[in-house]
């Protein structure tokens, strides 16, 4: 079941977005009300961390809460509206992060942080990305990612795209550790390769097999391969942003 798009004076905004701001009110038609929409949201939050994402559904989360389908309709009015609403919830508001005013301290923590949020509800990473996050939850990461930058003369539009650089390195980490992790077998993915892979086509890959570079004591944890390639892309930063103090 689909309804308009909301209408608040600046042309039509998505249903999910005058919720989550308030410029839509929720179950205001129809009998008298039995739910609120945070009820609806956070019994969809708790079927998906029972169940596991496949499992948000409008009439899963209908039986959850013990009403009809068609109930919740005058509340969320599709289920991709309740996944922008959930997707904005279960992240949370960010936490008071240390920072000391060296903005890469800031951006570490920060990005942990987001790290941290996430593995509370690994199902998170499964849901669809279909648009840029417009939630307040999400707004107000973005805000203290922007702020940690604001000791810098990187102009406003660079801050952006350096705080979603790393947002999209740590949810795009995570994201593929999951699923390379759901769908792991029992086989030895180096010994295997290196049965077909010819020296001489794969030169390189050959040597980083000798070398047990898969193996490596060093990087035995996803938290560990995050940490390395999050070190690698703020050494990155400090070069840029010293391009901008000289």
């Amino acid at each position: 079941m689909e309804t308009p798009e909301a209408d608040d004076g600046l042309g039509a905004t998505p249903k999910s977005f005058a919720l989550m701001w308030g410029l839509d009110e929720a179950g205001t038609r129809g009998p008298k009300r039995g739910l609120s929409l945070d009820q609806v949201v956070d019994a969809a939050i708790e079927v998906a961390d029972a169940e596991g994402s496949a499992a948000l559904s409008m009439s899963r989360v209908a039986k959850h809460l013990g009403f009809t389908t068609m109930s919740l309709y005058r509340y969320v009015d599709s289920k991709d509206t309740l996944i922008d609403l959930v997707s904005d919830r279960v992240i949370g508001p960010p936490p008071e992060l240390p920072f000391d005013g060296n903005w890469r301290t800031g951006i570490e923590a920060w990005a942990w942080a987001v790290c941290h949020a996430v593995g509370r509800h690994p199902w998170w990473l499964e849901l669809p990305i279909a648009a840029p996050p417009m939630g307040p939850n999400n707004m107000a990461w973005l805000e203290i990612g922007l702020s940690t930058f604001a000791g810098t003369s990187i102009p406003e539009s660079v801050k952006l795209q350096l705080v979603l650089n790393v947002s999209l390195y740590v949810i795009g980490r995570m994201r593929v550790a999951k699923e390379v992790a759901a769908g792991a077998t029992d086989d030895d993915y180096p010994a295997m390769l290196s049965r077909v892979l010819d020296p001489q086509r794969y030169p390189a890959l050959t040597r980083a097999f000798s070398e047990q570079a898969f193996d490596d004591v060093e990087m035995d944890s996803e938290e560990a391969v995050l940490s390395f390639g999050l070190d690698r892309m703020l050494d990155g930063y400090e070069q840029f942003v010293r391009s901008f103090e000289r």
